[in-house]
């Protein structure tokens, strides 16, 4: 068995001069740092207080289940001999949040549309995903429903 670390800086950059001393004397902004890396700005969900140009932690969280989902997808692409040529995902989740204000994702649906090489085997394309979705560590690491709905084009049909 490996083990893999990773380590990532957060650091709020939200305090406008008063600190936490009220709800909305705050901005939740904040960045995502790690050596040699584009800094990621984050703040939270617009529906809590947010700021709806940076990501936040749920659209980062879908963000990776597509990212690991397609990542998985094109090795196994490439040593199963099918040559994908496009590969693009419309990922959506759902959250549910409880009265209380605590919440927990129910489902994140990903709509991986491949293209495959004229001659591919579009059967085989199609089976692939299943074994991504069962290497995906990051799907593997959730407690909730992840969703794969597939599409298949072949290059020729794509244009």
């Amino acid at each position: 068995m490996k083990r893999h670390t990773y380590a990532v800086e957060l650091a709020w950059t939200g305090n406008q001069g008063s600190g936490t001393s009220g709800y909305r004397a705050f901005s939740r902004d904040h960045e995502l740092r790690a050596p040699g890396k584009t800094p990621i700005a984050g703040s939270s969900d617009p529906h809590f207080r947010g700021d709806a140009s940076r990501w936040n932690p749920e659209e980062m969280l879908v963000a990776s289940l597509s990212a690991c989902h397609q990542l998985w997808y094109l090795h196994l692409a490439a040593v199963g001999g099918v040559v994908v040529t496009a590969y693009e995902d419309h990922p959506e989740g759902v959250m549910v949040e409880e009265d209380d204000g605590a919440g927990q994702f129910e489902r994140v649906t990903l709509r991986p549309r491949v293209t495959i090489a004229p001659g591919g085997d579009a059967a085989l394309a199609a089976r692939l995903h299943h074994e991504a979705h069962h290497n995906c560590f990051i799907a593997r690491s959730v407690n909730f429903e992840v969703v794969c709905e597939p599409e298949i084009l072949n290059a020729v049909t794509a244009a």
